[in-house]
């Protein structure tokens, strides 16, 4: 399928200088989506995971469908303060500001194989973070999966020794 139709530039948000790619048109086709879906998940099979987990928000949008489809688990990453109970955080910085990302403590098992599921991955940084809170609490990312991979930043090789896979490059 050409993805690409699939999705809008918004330029300068969230602020100047930024190309935001909007994710928007392809999860307003259902036909679009469930390829996407299907795609996705036959990837995510590939690395035969415990549990998926994806950062807040639009790595629930693919993540869930995917765990779902393969009858496994899923884990939220979320922003500081999101999740209720007790938690793991991480400090991190994005291209545009630094930020916290944050699991429940517990969601991760020792030795539970994990994926990590995105939209976009752009500098890395989101997914290098949850990463670590993964390893630190005894789990194994065997694999990371976002649906845009921005080639010009050429940042998946920051997640250093885990395979990663994108749908679609631009």
């Amino acid at each position: 399928m050409d993805y690409e139709k699939y999705i809008g530039v918004i330029e300068d948000f969230p602020k100047k200088g930024i190309s935001f790619k909007d994710i928007s048109p392809l999860l307003a086709d259902g036909e679009a989506l469930h390829q996407a879906v299907d795609d996705m998940s036959d990837i995510v099979d590939e690395w035969k995971p415990d549990l998926i987990i994806g950062p807040e928000a639009r790595g629930f949008v693919f993540g869930v469908p995917i765990a779902y489809k393969l009858n496994v688990g899923f884990a939220m990453a979320r922003k500081k303060g999101k999740l209720p109970g007790e938690v793991i955080s991480k400090d991190y910085t994005l291209e545009y500001n630094q930020t916290t990302i944050e699991l429940k403590k517990g969601a991760i098992k020792k030795g539970t194989r994990v994926v990590l599921v995105d939209d976009l991955l752009a500098t890395g940084g989101t997914l290098q973070a949850v990463k670590e809170l993964v390893e630190e609490n005894g789990g194994k990312v065997v694999g990371a999966l976002t649906f845009i991979e921005l080639d010009v930043l050429k940042n998946a090789r920051e997640l250093t020794g885990v395979p990663f896979k994108a749908i679609l490059c631009l």
